[in-house]
């Protein structure tokens, strides 16, 4: 994909909207969150407006460790790979994004899932590698408490190397199902990874051949210095958080050293920011919506949510004092991009009520509330500037917001020339301009083959 188009990518977590209290308003949706013809019908909006992926965020728990979580939160949600792979027997074109833990999976059933997947859907499937930070999903997997920090990222970086062992344990023309010779398939095509390493021991080989884009696409959407890291070493493209141009072209000098630092080039490595777009008639029209979403908000929620970015139990301390001292960032074993966002308000002289309203009606991201012209106006002045090469699209609420932006201003963005009227042909990967992988047993043996 030539740099003069940008990426989007149309995401949910919350089913509702990513307003942690969108489910609140009269024009969000039930009980149907549960039934596949809603989400069906999102997915086609999002396909026939040419959006190039959608990314289902998930978590392995409910947030039920804060009085509010249940009561309020408890976001009940479909699991994501069953239900991707339902929506690529709708679709036809659009990436099909999802997270699953490194922390709470094993790297077998990871890659035979997304290989399965990325058949499935002819070549669309990425995978949202993340580490998993919440207590309440240890203890779903027998544990008392979270994976401390830097073990968890240097668990993940194994795990990822094992699941695309397997992608390669078949070589691409390893599968034969010639039934004249009788062969199913080469034998000396494919291949035991053998693999025995600090956290994991896994023969191989996969049982599913290798997947259409060779490894379905990797993305990571951590910020803290482990995640950037780990994601410059491993990862396709990188969902990151900043609020400003000049501060995405910064994320990006630092990114592309980190790139160098792996032999890696700045084009082999797509950012995309998240944002939350609002679709109005007005700028006004737009701060009202926005507004309207805030009144949806428990106070109770907001302190909970704060307490659980931060790791202290806020709720002891007077709502309209300051933060008390937040955790150092080096030994804090929670999720230390959310952390550093939260010390960054800190430093704005807002009360603890102020910065835990803030946290739950935004999120870390930007909101951009307008209309057509104006939303189009900033994302193709980040886009042009260097600052993203897409973005992560977190709409606050569904399917009103999703399909405003599916109908108003990707039209708007396709006008400009900066977003393509069709779909490009290939491989999600393709579409993304990246390479496919080449195939680290094939090139053993050619390697061993030049030696000889």
């Amino acid at each position: 994909m030539a740099r003069d188009h940008m990426i989007l990518s149309a995401f949910f977590f919350n089913p509702q909207g990513d307003h942690r209290m969108s489910w609140r308003h009269p024009r969000a949706p039930g009980r149907e969150v549960l039934d596949f013809e809603f989400y069906r019908d999102l997915v086609q909006a999002a396909e026939r407006a040419r959006i190039d992926t959608i990314f289902v965020a998930d978590h392995v728990s409910i947030w039920d460790s804060v009085k509010s979580g249940v009561a309020h939160y408890a976001n009940a949600r479909l699991e994501p790979l069953t239900l991707l792979s339902a929506l690529a027997g709708v679709t036809k074109h659009i990436g099909l994004i999802t997270t699953a833990s490194s922390s709470y999976s094993e790297p077998y059933n990871v890659a035979r899932m997304f290989a399965s997947l990325d058949h499935i859907s002819k070549g669309r499937a990425s995978w949202n590698v993340v580490t998993s930070a919440m207590d309440e999903e240890a203890r779903n997997f027998g544990r008392d408490g979270n994976i401390e920090h830097a073990f968890r990222y240097e668990r993940a970086a194994e795990f990822l190397d094992i699941v695309k062992a397997l992608w390669d344990s078949w070589e691409d023309e390893a599968l034969l199902i010639d039934k004249a010779s009788g062969y199913y398939a080469d034998p000396d095509k494919v291949h035991p990874i053998d693999h025995k390493g600090k956290h994991f021991k896994v023969r191989g080989p996969l049982n599913v051949s290798r997947p259409p884009q060779g490894h379905p696409l990797i993305v990571q959407a951590g910020s803290s210095e482990d995640g950037k890291n780990f994601a410059t070493a491993q990862a396709d493209a990188h969902f990151a958080i900043y609020s400003t141009k000049e501060d995405g072209i910064k994320y990006r000098q630092d990114i592309n050293e980190r790139l160098a630092r792996h032999g890696r080039r700045p084009e082999s490595f797509k950012i995309l920011p998240g944002i939350l777009p609002i679709v109005a008639a007005s700028e006004a029209e737009g701060r009202e919506k926005q507004e309207y979403l805030q009144t949806l908000l428990p106070d109770q929620v907001g302190i909970d949510l704060l307490s659980s970015w931060s790791g202290i139990d806020l709720s002891v301390y007077p709502p309209d004092g300051p933060l008390p001292p937040l955790p150092d960032e080096s030994t804090f074993n929670g999720g230390r991009t959310s952390l550093n966002r939260v010390k960054q308000w800190s430093k704005q002289n807002l009360s603890l009520r102020e910065i835990a309203r803030k946290l739950a009606n935004s999120g870390s991201v930007p909101t951009v509330a307008g209309t057509p012209k104006q939303i189009a106006d900033q994302l193709q002045d980040w886009f042009v500037s260097g600052a993203a090469d897409g973005f992560n699209l977190m709409f606050p609420l569904l399917p009103e917001d999703w399909v405003n932006f599916a109908e108003q201003v990707v039209p708007e963005l396709q006008r400009r020339g900066v977003f393509p009227t069709e779909y490009a042909p290939g491989t999600l990967r393709d579409r993304f301009g990246l390479a496919r992988p080449a195939n680290r047993f094939a090139e053993q043996r050619d390697d061993a083959r030049a030696v000889s």
